[in-house]
């Protein structure tokens, strides 16, 4: 989760700058009330690290690695030791191959163990709280796959859930959004939630009404499939998104209008089979370098005149190169 903890400014590997600003926003509370002077290095550095400890007191209780951490890595920073900085931050990501010369300096012994990690969560949360983030949302997705591991795992994976179900639900990680994306095999089948009946039942929601009813404040939501009418609106979608960055936004919603765009997504569709749900990668991918790009850059291309559907078979993955119709009996591999 930390290895792709991301903001608005840093796409990947945001804990760094995360807890720069923490530690900023904590030395400007300090501070704040006047009683210290900026050129009192030592003095701020203190009063900061005790504020430090008050702020993550209940996480230290339960993972007392955590503040040591956070104190070795603000002081390295401040010694200007970035390979002990970076040490640290590889450690409190997770990595299990930190040099013990690192974990000296800061006074900590082993492995991030998943019992500790949990208390790290709620340590995250605070910082993130304390540098002004509204909050995390933590996407576990296609977590159909536990089905495919060994039995001991797969139920270990399933318990783990369960257990962070009911500590977020009991208040626990406080601005922490859980998102799990998977199969209908992973909720309904016997290898999946159903495996555990606590996490079955907390995942349970009745679907044997009509699509169009279904509660979008349920637990668990059922995504409908594609169909031809939402592969276009996708597709509208995305041309009004590139518009807003082009000088020719005019001229590219005249030529790929609405009816183009639908007309685009029936012939791709078309192309695999009729098979909507396959259909949305070669659409946007189409409709984005060939006729969008095309538009923008060439004050004379036009679409409907100039431009044919061609779709090569390396640009397939197997998915898609089964559903497109073969063209002789030399292309049906026996």
């Amino acid at each position: 989760m930390i290895e792709r903890l991301s903001t608005a400014d840093s796409p990947g590997g945001a804990l760094r700058s995360i807890l720069d600003a923490w530690f900023y926003t904590l030395e400007q509370e300090v501070m704040a009330d006047g009683k210290l002077s900026e050129i009192d290095t030592a003095a701020v550095v203190a009063r900061t690290n005790e504020l430090i400890e008050q702020r993550v007191r209940d996480v230290t209780t339960h993972a007392p690695a955590f503040s040591a951490v956070l104190r070795g890595y603000r002081s390295a920073m401040l010694a200007d030791n970035k390979p002990i900085a970076d040490g640290l931050i590889a450690w409190l990501s997770g990595e299990p191959s930190v040099a013990a010369d690192i974990k000296r300096a800061a006074g900590i012994k082993g492995e991030i163990d998943h019992i500790a990690a949990l208390s790290f969560v709620q340590g995250l949360l605070l910082i993130l709280r304390d540098a002004g983030y509204s909050g995390l949302i933590v996407v576990l997705d296609e977590v159909e796959t536990l089905q495919r591991v060994r039995s001991d795992v797969r139920d270990k994976g399933l318990n783990a859930l369960r257990q962070l179900m009911d500590e977020i639900d009991a208040g626990h990680f406080p601005g922490l959004y859980l998102l799990i994306t998977g199969t209908g095999s992973f909720f309904d089948g016997p290898q999946g939630a159903q495996r555990l009946p606590p996490l079955a039942q907390r995942l349970q929601v009745d679907f044997s009404t009509e699509a169009r009813f279904d509660n979008p404040r349920a637990v668990q939501i059922r995504l409908p499939g594609f169909d031809l009418e939402r592969l276009s609106q996708v597709g509208r979608r995305i041309r009004d998104i590139y518009s807003e960055g082009s000088a020719n936004a005019a001229r590219i919603g005249e030529l790929a209008n609405d009816t183009y765009v639908e007309d685009l997504a029936r012939a791709v569709t078309g192309r695999l089979g009729g098979k909507v749900g396959i259909a949305p990668r070669i659409f946007l991918k189409k409709l984005v370098a060939d006729i969008l790009d095309r538009v923008d850059q060439f004050p004379d291309f036009n679409p409907r005149e100039h431009y044919g559907l061609t779709i090569a078979e390396a640009e397939l993955n197997d998915t898609e190169r089964n559903l497109v119709a073969a063209q002789s009996v030399d292309d049906i591999e026996l």
